[in-house]
């Protein structure tokens, strides 16, 4: 094999493929009895910002015999010359071959990450389908948010990782090592044995039926004792949980090169639209002690002068008040910046101004998500424009003239009234400014980012369709006529990436078959604008026989089989209906806090001493 470190003066950011980072864990390969490449379907900069990779590869590497090492996806130019060399996947730590590991595991966090995924199982010379991997191939894990709806690969994977994986992923490696050692494992034996554990879904274990019209007609286990349902994985105690206080330090820059603090998982909002929001759920919180400790140590081995706060709704962290109060104790005399993502307009308060504007951020950013109070009330999102405006008024107040403000079109029930709603709002922001006395001199900025709305399993908008493609082009331009003042800036998402998305999002096993042509014909990066190509990606389905009508467009009925019922995420069918229903009439469920709406998660246990249910 020719030389890795040849071949670096040939490529961009060779940074990205020498390994050999401040914090890499490297281990004696004698006293190893296994060995995981976890794998991320993206380049270095997007990996190494990942904190759930990080998370897993600490939690993995404290196990003495587990050796865990780092693989990204080599940029263009880089596979170029390792095809040209014939230069196989290597990981980061031992530049060792991919497909010399005992297990390869993916972190699947996007649905466009599919062909890089697949491709990169290619450029390791292993077999792309599970069908042909022998014995002797490693076992191949995804994991991540994809893996609650896997089936549109599941043809490339053995076994799938379902919820938190950082007790679920040193079970499973346990189980590998004690069959190898007692001489049972048999890569069929590991899988069914590894089916018995929480958490994991081997598809291959399942038979899958479809009537005439494309649905499903049945979805079952092959065996008696392989579950008909996969229940996910939770962490318990966040508080007693593993978390990395000495992460690798990158040699370029990457996307987020800080320290990344989590605050709690889950949420209490229950957004009808959010997959995040119900797949987390019950919330489980870390206490403010627990946070200024694992920032002091993280700041003290790394000497990062970032700290962010990260959930899905940082406002929503009953702990904020005292965790602040405690990191800006130290945070301010270093010269560190403290950030507050994911604030909620409707729990900004003055306190927490005053503590932002001593964190020096120069702008904040909400998510309104609608334009008018009918569509928030349909998607459950319990936000109202006088906390809005009290939000902006409050940051306005505390010198802030920058606001970005997040909404979606496409959503259910939407109509162009309200998407004009979004201009309105917007334009009744700026307004605001000028109406606030102690407003700073600066001009203001409103800058309105549009996405649009993709059906998410496990949801209770899964059953939905996704506007046509003409449609949400149709809207886009609709709002662009919308928006008069110069003070707004419009940003949107690019509808043909959403109707990609979607159709992944609420796919099946036969679009496995879809994603290897694609990787043949040399699709990659398809979350990167500059490699994404619609048009090719159409052309493959229809090679394939594929009509991605059928995903994306089509509403689903209440009782057809769906090809995620396979995964219980805790949160029963029972409340995602009632929820899809009260959304055709915009009526909102409370939040969690203020009542339990019996969704079903609480089951899974966990610290719930917050659950109203519970007091």
């Amino acid at each position: 094999m020719q030389d890795i470190s040849s071949i670096l003066k040939s490529v961009s950011k060779p940074g990205r493929y020498t390994g050999g980072e401040y914090g890499q864990i490297i281990k004696n390969k004698e006293d190893i009895k296994c060995r995981i490449a976890f794998c991320f379907p993206d380049t270095y900069e997007i990996g190494m910002s990942n904190l759930g990779v990080r998370l897993l590869y600490g939690a993995l590497n404290s196990v003495p015999e587990v050796w865990c090492e780092r693989v990204y996806a080599p940029w263009t130019d880089m596979e170029e010359q390792m095809r040209k060399y014939d230069i196989p996947l290597w990981a980061l730590e031992s530049r060792d071959e991919v497909n010399k590991f005992d297990i390869v595991a993916f972190s699947l966090q996007y649905e466009l990450c599919y062909t890089t995924a697949i491709n990169m199982l290619d450029l390791a010379k292993i077999p792309i389908l599970a069908s042909e991997r022998g014995e002797d191939a490693p076992v191949i894990l995804g994991g991540g948010p994809c893996a609650y709806n896997a089936e549109p690969v599941a043809d490339f994977f053995d076994i799938f990782s379902i919820g938190e994986g950082e007790e679920a992923l040193v079970e499973l490696a346990n189980l590998y090592m004690s069959m190898k050692t007692d001489g049972t494992y048999t890569k069929t034996a590991f899988l069914r044995e590894a089916s018995h554990l929480k958490g994991f879904y081997v598809p291959s274990l399942y038979n899958v039926e479809y009537n005439e019209d494309g649905t499903i007609k049945s979805f079952a286990p092959k065996y008696d004792d392989v579950p008909s349902k996969v229940e996910k994985r939770i962490i318990a105690d966040l508080n007693t949980s593993y978390f990395p206080t000495k992460p690798i330090m990158p040699f370029i820059e990457v996307v987020h090169d800080r320290i990344m603090l989590e605050t709690f998982r889950g949420c209490i909002r229950g957004c009808r639209f959010c997959q995040a929001g119900m797949v987390f759920r019950p919330v489980r919180e870390k206490n403010a002690q627990t946070l200024d400790c694992q920032a002091r140590e993280i700041f003290n081995n790394t000497g990062y002068t970032e700290i962010s706060l990260t959930s899905l709704s940082i406002s929503d962290y009953s702990c904020l008040s005292e965790a602040t109060d405690k990191l800006l104790a130290w945070t301010n005399p270093n010269k560190i910046n403290l950030s507050l993502p994911s604030l909620r307009a409707d729990s900004f308060t003055r306190e927490l101004m005053n503590k932002i504007s001593s964190i020096r951020q120069s702008g904040l950013t909400f998510a309104p998500e609608a334009g008018t109070q009918r569509l928030r009330d349909a998607i459950n999102k319990n936000l109202y424009e006088k906390d809005l405006m009290n939000a902006v008024r409050l940051a306005f107040e505390g010198g802030k003239s920058q606001v970005k403000l997040y909404f979606m079109n496409g959503l259910p029930t939407e109509t162009y009234e309200d998407i004009e709603g979004i201009a309105s709002l917007a334009k009744r922001v700026v307004d605001e400014f000028y109406q606030t006395p102690s407003r700073p001199k600066k001009p203001i900025t409103v800058t309105v980012s549009v996405s649009c709305f993709v059906p998410k399993p496990h949801t209770p908008f899964q059953w939905e369709p996704q506007n046509t493609l003409e449609e949400l082009v149709d809207k886009q331009q609709f709002l662009a006529e919308k928006i008069v003042d110069r003070k707004i800036r419009y940003n949107w998402h690019e509808a043909k990436v959403s109707r990609l998305e979607a159709v992944f999002s609420k796919g099946d096993r036969r679009l496995g078959r879809a994603i290897a042509l694609a990787q043949r014909k040399g699709m990659r990066f398809d979350a990167w604008d500059e490699f994404f190509d619609y048009d090719k990606w159409m052309h493959v389905f229809d090679e394939c026989g594929i009509n991605p009508d059928f995903y994306a467009n089509r509403r689903i009925d209440y009782d057809e089989i769906l090809p995620w019922d396979v995964i219980d995420i805790g949160v029963s069918k029972s409340f995602m209906i009632s929820e899809n229903k009260k959304a055709h009439q915009s009526i909102t469920t409370p939040n969690c806090k203020e009542k339990c709406s019996g969704c079903g998660a609480n089951k899974l246990g966990g610290d719930l001493t917050w659950c109203p249910k519970i007091k």
